[in-house]
């Protein structure tokens, strides 16, 4: 889908540029850009039948005017295209139609298709067609088309990130000829979103990618270093169409699953190395007006086709996986708060309000079951018994985003080593609400907004109630404003939060690694209407999240300032994501941007900026300069490369819990190089290197290999080997009162050195556009290894003393090693178990996907996973390999159908 269309974002690692910017409104003559007001055409009604083929020789369509002139943004911008372009629009009481001639001075040699699965990422010709249906200059909904029929679709409703998830039932025929290429699309009025009124104007964008000449052209103009978007599209007029009668679809499912896996203990009662299950379902979306839909699901099927990625965490801080259950990613732009923007930061998020893989999860009291007897039987995911939500605009420009969920009471049957058997609750019942209610001023250059999220409990059980709150609430609201023709750009956004419950749970939270409140040295604190004090008694915590930038976004020179902060208090994580609270962060960046092809580039980004970072207290806990740099060749190859220098700061977690100490400097050099996306082999490769000042260093090299032996066929290769050192790794904590500099604890510290390497496998063969095959597999091996065991000299310091080397003594027996932390001094020794540590996994799967009907899909999956530990720290490939093949695979089959029913 054409980068323009959705809004785009182009990324270094850490780095976010946003290109989404608008302009002065031109039209080409004689070759060249002269101001105009924005295009317009006009649809006319329907006479006489369409047959979908992708010929355009009915006669009904010489009676619509073309929208034609298109102007190139690539690589000649401002001049007219080269290719010329021509696309009319007729209309019924049902649907909306689109013909479109794509001409080519080459015929049909000249036009470069591919086939990939629906929403996939072509490099081919394309055509993209963007309505902004509601006309308030903010909405887009994007259909796109290549010459083999490939569909593309997006919905971005009120200035929200495009949801590329959205698949409404549409039909289209594409045809290759001696002109060029043709496409012929039919959209049913019931799959789009729009006002009530019968006569329609509605906003209007269309794009079109030649492939072979890397031409991007476009209908409605803006230069590439202006703002654009809905603002500046042109307009689609003359459209009648009746109020649109409530509708209703039905999309009823059943689910086959065989498991074949191998239990972890061959004397646990509860795991079958073979089963067999079924369920069944049904999805409902019912039109409740022309622009409100109701959304809802009774014994959902909230299963991924798609695994996630294995991973290795050794930080406090819990790991984010995205969303990909259907029903919660379709429509989520209407369902979010918090955007974050940048031209480039590091180590840090936007508000989190919505983190819907909350619902659904695995239950949280699986450590009850575990302490309750030998073996346990525990559900792998929290039963959710249904779910709805309502999304839309209406007349008056208010966004609307009302979701609610509830899920069943989980027990884990438990079987004692007496082998008795009892029932463990491990997750309550529970009810989940997320609203968001928008409004649209000044013609989509101002919005305001707010979000209101709920949790509540039935925590009937003792254990569970010591480690939930009862109820969470947040509370947030937000504001984006454009001005100057959407040169400067202002957003804001503040959150309020609170958690209630028994005293144990607010404790956890206090606790946590997002806080630590129990943290000795903390000197800041009130216990008000905010909470920011260590209190074991508290049955309630609050706090509160602020986010501003303020940015110019159009020109060559670009700047932003911008501040991020959370209070100690802040909790959301029942419904949220949240890894961190108490700081405030602030950032300023330049920019200066060259879109002009000049010599031998196309397109170069400079950037110059820094950050830094407070918690409550005022400790200096981040601070940063920065350097970026990004250029685009004739070639179409492009590299990007960035500099960030870190000075020495506190860190108040590395103790994780314990007083504030020391972190070293560092400095950071990272590099992104990529060939021409359009040729059938592709490389691309992100290597890093970083060494802090006490000598600490790591560095990455991958290699990203997409070669494409067929129209239809992509294979992809992602080796990579990263190496990675800490010269701080936390190891444990121990009480020791001699240790008085550190309240009462000794915090161990290692040299950490750890290695992996993986390698992401993609395979994808499009049989048709509505039949595909992908597999993935992702073979991981890592490695750590813990030595010079150490802890710092005292809080708020650097200095380290290596325990044997320049403190006590050290010695390891087995798998354990015991520590004489002052050697003939008072303190007492203690021990702790080697850490070191080898992890191999292997996890693919491999789906087969047919659209069989519009709107009505068949899914085959089979996914494997398989995973060994040894303890040792070292990486032998050799021996890893082996041990990794040797491990017993885990197979899951599955079969999935679904039926779309339009009544």
């Amino acid at each position: 889908m054409m980068k323009h269309a959705i809004g785009w974002l182009r990324r270094a690692a850490v780095l976010l540029i946003p290109t989404t910017v608008l302009a002065t409104p031109a039209r080409a003559q004689n070759g060249l850009v002269h101001p105009t007001p924005p295009p317009e055409v006009r649809a006319a009604r329907r006479v006489g039948p369409i047959e979908l083929d992708g010929r355009l020789d009915e006669p009904a369509w010489q009676a619509a005017p073309p929208a034609s002139d298109l102007i190139q943004s690539q690589p000649n911008e401002g001049e007219l295209a080269t290719q010329r372009t021509e696309v009319r629009f007729l209309f019924d009481d049902d649907a909306i139609y689109i013909g479109a001639r794509m001409h080519d001075d080459l015929g049909a040699e000249g036009v470069r298709t591919r086939l990939v699965r629906r929403d996939g990422s072509a490099d081919s010709d394309e055509l993209c067609i963007v309505f902004d249906t509601f006309h308030d200059h903010l909405g887009r909904t994007i259909f796109s088309i290549n010459p083999s029929g490939v569909k593309g679709d997006a919905f971005g409703p009120g200035g929200a990130s495009a949801d590329l998830s959205w698949d409404p039932v549409w039909e289209v025929k594409t045809r290759i000829d001696s002109l060029g290429w043709t496409a012929e699309l039919r959209i049913p009025f019931s799959q789009l979103r729009f006002p009530r009124d019968s006569l329609q104007t509605w906003g209007l964008q269309i794009e079109r990618l030649a492939s072979r000449l890397n031409e991007e052209s476009q209908w409605a103009f803006w230069r590439l270093n202006e703002s654009g978007g809905p603002s500046r599209y042109g307009h689609l007029h003359g459209l009648e169409i009746d109020a649109t009668p409530a509708r209703a679809e039905l999309l009823p499912y059943v689910v086959g699953r065989f498991v074949n896996v191998r239990p972890d203990d061959p004397n646990d009662p509860f795991r079958q190395p073979h089963e067999l299950d079924y369920r069944m379902g049904l999805d409902l979306k019912y039109l409740l007006t022309s622009n409100l839909t109701l959304t809802a699901t009774i014994n959902p099927d909230f299963g991924q086709v798609e695994v996630d990625p294995a991973v290795v965490n050794l930080s406090a801080f819990e790991t984010y996986f995205p969303e990909k259950r259907p029903f919660f990613v379709e429509g989520g732009g209407l369902i979010r708060f918090g955007s974050l923007w940048c031209f480039f930061c590091s180590n840090t998020s936007s508000i989190s309000l919505f983190y819907s893989r909350r619902i659904g999860r695995v239950p949280q009291g699986n450590g009850i079951a575990d302490d309750a007897g030998e073996f346990a039987d525990i559900p792998e995911s929290t039963t959710i018994l249904g779910a709805a939500k309502i999304t839309g605009r209406t007349a008056g420009g208010w966004s609307v985003g009302v979701l609610d969920a509830l899920t069943r009471r989980e027990h884990a049957t438990v079987m004692r080593s007496d082998s008795s058997r009892s029932s463990v609750q491990v997750e309550p019942f529970s009810n989940y609400f997320v609203g968001r209610l928008a409004k649209d001023l000044r013609q989509g250059n101002l919005q305001v907004g707010g979000m209101f999220t709920s949790v509540v409990r039935d925590l009937s059980d003792p254990a569970l109630k010591s480690r939930l709150s009862r109820h969470a609430e947040a509370l947030g609201m937000e504001s984006e404003l454009w001005w100057a023709q959407r040169t400067y750009h202002l957003l804001a956004s503040f959150a309020v939060s609170q958690i209630a419950g028994d005293s144990s749970a607010i404790l956890r939270a206090q606790q946590s690694s997002a806080r630590y409140f129990q943290r000795p040295d903390r000197r800041h604190g009130g216990n008000g209407l905010f909470t920011d004090a260590y209190d074991p008694s508290l049955t309630a915590m609050r706090g509160f999240a602020g986010y501003a930038r303020l940015s110019k976004e159009s020109g060559d020179w670009l700047g932003e300032i911008s501040t991020n902060i959370r209070s100690p208090g802040f909790e959301v994580n029942d419904l949220a994501f949240l890894t961190r609270a108490d700081y405030i962060w602030m950032s300023a960046n330049v920019l200066r941007q060259f879109t002009e092809p000049r010599g031998i580039y196309r397109s170069m980004v400079f950037i110059a900026g820094g950050q830094q970072q407070f918690n409550f207290d005022g400790d200096l806990t981040d601070r940063q300069i920065q350097g970026f740099f990004d250029i685009e060749f004739r070639n179409y190859w492009e590299i990007a490369t960035f500099w960030i220098h870190r000075f020495d700061v506190f860190d108040d977690r590395l103790t994780r819990g314990g007083p504030v100490v020391r972190r070293p400097g560092l400095n950071f050099w990272f590099l992104e190089a990529s060939t021409d996306s359009r040729k059938n082999l592709v490389l691309s490769t992100e290597p890093f290197y970083g060494c802090n000042f006490e000598g600490a260093c790591d560095y990455s090299v991958n290699l990203d290999i997409t070669f494409r032996p067929a129209s239809n066929v992509s294979i992809s290769l992602g080796p990579t080997f990263e190496h990675s050192e800490s010269s701080a790794q936390y190891v444990t904590a121990v009480d020791d009162a001699i240790a008085t500099a550190f309240y009462g604890r000794r915090y161990v510290f290692a040299d950490l050195e750890m290695k992996s390497i993986s390698m992401n496998t993609r395979l994808n063969v499009t049989f048709t556009p509505t039949l595909t095959l992908e597999l993935f597999a992702q073979p991981l091996i890592s490695s750590a290894r813990y030595t010079n065991f150490k802890e710092f000299d005292a809080p708020r310091r650097l200095a380290k003393s290596v325990y044997g080397e320049d403190v006590g003594t050290i010695s390891r027996e087995g798998r354990s090693y015991t520590v004489d932390p002052d050697g003939s001094g008072p303190a007492e020794s203690f021990t702790f178990d080697d850490p070191d540590f080898n992890f191999r996994s292997l996890r693919g799967n491999a789906v087969l996907r047919w659209e069989f009907h519009p709107g009505s899909t068949l899914y085959l999956v089979w996914t494997q996973s398989r995973s060994d530990t040894a303890p040792v720290g070292d990486m032998d490939f050799d021996r890893d390999v082996d041990a990794l093949f040797d491990a017993h695979a885990d197979n899951i089959f599955l079969l999935k159908v679904n039926y779309w029913l339009d009544i």
